[in-house]
């Protein structure tokens, strides 16, 4: 089949769907190709910081999330302890801004079904079980389409004036297109979690100990996702053979022994993340751009991956919206990946030095303030679009 748009997206997960609703509800013929199935989960602690929530709530679809039972986070609890400081814990309430008066973690399988949903009730046209293998390109090398196949191997061809590669940290869309990698961390961190019944958390709650991590993030059904992390380095020489016993050991470390995290109620199925050091890659070309995890990527120590692939959706929508209505291709990518850098920019040292684990508990204190004033000017920014 050979079809022509005005925007091929290629993923649907957070960065893809959104980018597709905000196009489709502007009146663009947007066409999705996701090759996983709908309603399929992915690797994701899931936890929303405030600039997500600002947009879900001006794009009409937090009381979605809401009504499927995603429960509201009103505190984040900070626990800190070490061997010379002992045990600290420091709670902070979620303040009203902007209309939101609390975070939330929905989970993938709920989140996802919402945002393509909403992108195909604004005209989007979705195809799930589509492998895009290549990009098609003029004379001059100019992107103006992607080749691939669906899950039965029927061929693929689509011609659009723009191609967004909304397809992850291993973007084919960043790989053919030779996007450059402008910033790059210095370390990285690797993840395990579960979803646990019957935890008594009704918060957000992080725990930090010099070379370890653990996190409590309250999701759909009354389940808690609970993390534990270390240094992608350890995680390979003490983790990766025994991952069960080491996620265990890890939670123990990490929260010095939290009671309400027995070994007999943890879940079978374990998620594993093995890390990768931050980037943040030139987002656009001739017919490209990048969003999400193809274009920008923090640890996700920093829990700010849903969050940061939604501000770009909407700064690359509102950019292309420009593109296809006469303005300069030039011009208006350029302004995406201006504002786009000029919001990210600087989390990122902070988010990497806290995704490496080589910090002390006074230096954490003062990465993750870094990180929350960070976040606080791009709620803002995020509110004023």
């Amino acid at each position: 089949m050979t079809t022509e748009v005005d925007v091929v997206v290629v993923g649907a997960r957070c960065a893809g769907a959104a980018t597709a609703l905000l196009l489709a509800r502007r009146g663009h013929r947007v066409l999705v190709l996701e090759k996983a199935r709908p309603g399929s989960d992915t690797l994701s602690t899931h936890a929303f910081m405030r600039g997500g929530v600002v947009q879900l709530s001006r794009w009409g679809l937090l009381d979605r999330l809401v009504a499927a039972g995603t429960p509201p986070v009103r505190s984040v609890r900070f626990h800190m302890s070490s061997e010379e400081s002992g045990y600290e814990t420091n709670t902070v309430a979620v303040k009203p801004s902007a209309g939101v008066d609390a975070l939330y973690a929905p989970r993938r399988t709920v989140l996802d079904r919402i945002l393509v949903d909403a992108a195909i009730a604004a005209g989007a046209d979705v195809h799930f079980g589509v492998s895009v293998t290549g990009l098609d390109r003029d004379h001059s090398g100019r992107v103006v389409g992607i080749f691939g196949h669906d899950r039965g191997g029927d061929p693929l061809h689509v011609r659009s004036r723009l191609v967004v590669g909304a397809d992850g940290k291993r973007s084919l869309v960043a790989r053919e297109t030779g996007a450059a990698t402008l910033r790059s961390g210095t370390g990285s961190g690797s993840v395990v979690y579960a979803h646990w019944d019957g935890l008594a958390a009704n918060g957000y709650e992080w725990f930090y100990r010099p070379g370890a991590s653990a996190g409590l993030i309250p999701t759909n059904d009354g389940e808690v996702c609970v993390f534990a992390g270390t240094s992608s380095e350890r995680f390979q020489r003490e983790i990766t053979g025994d991952t069960r016993a080491g996620y265990l050991r890890l939670l123990k470390e990490a929260t010095s022994g939290d009671a309400r995290l027995h070994p007999s109620g943890a879940p079978a199925r374990l998620w594993v993340y093995h890390g990768r050091p931050a980037y943040a890659r030139q987002p656009w070309g001739p017919g490209w751009a990048l969003v999400g995890d193809a274009g920008h990527y923090l640890d996700p120590l920093a829990t700010h991956g849903m969050t940061d692939a939604f501000r770009d959706a909407e700064l690359l929508a509102d950019a292309a919206n420009g593109l296809l209505q006469g303005e300069e291709e030039a011009v208006a990518l350029a302004a995406y990946q201006n504002r786009r850098d000029g919001i990210a920019a600087p989390m990122f040292p902070a988010a990497d030095e806290v995704g490496s684990y080589r910090w002390s508990l006074p230096r954490v204190n003062e990465l993750l303030l870094e990180l929350s004033a960070a976040m606080k000017v791009e709620a803002t920014a995020l509110a004023a679009l």
